[in-house]
């Protein structure tokens, strides 16, 4: 799981963003593969591997992670609308014409 996060700046990077001191980039990566309880008496058994380190197999999730965090990205700035806020200030959606324009 840590593996494939680390990915998600890839993406990042991909729609034009780039990391500097204290820009407060983050990532969060969860799972829903296993639920563990709370509160429990009995050991943790460990979790067999869901998935072996398949050179292959792991390329591949690592390009949909990217790729999932890219189109994340443009499907956030496109699908925003305009809005006013506080002190009449304004926040003006981006047409998807100009960034698709931006893109070629």
């Amino acid at each position: 799981m840590k593996r494939l996060a680390k990915r998600a700046a890839v993406g990042l990077g991909r729609t034009g963003s780039c990391v500097h001191h204290g820009s407060g980039d983050i990532v969060i990566a969860f799972s829903n593969a296993y639920t563990i309880p709370h509160f429990s008496d009995s050991a943790l058994q460990p979790f067999p591997p869901l998935v072996r380190d398949d050179a292959p197999l792991m390329n591949e999730l690592f390009q949909a992670a990217i790729e999932a965090t890219e189109e994340a990205i443009w499907n956030s700035l496109t699908m925003a609308e305009t809005t006013a806020g506080r002190n009449g200030r304004v926040g003006e959606a981006i047409p998807y014409s100009l960034l698709r324009r931006m893109g070629e």
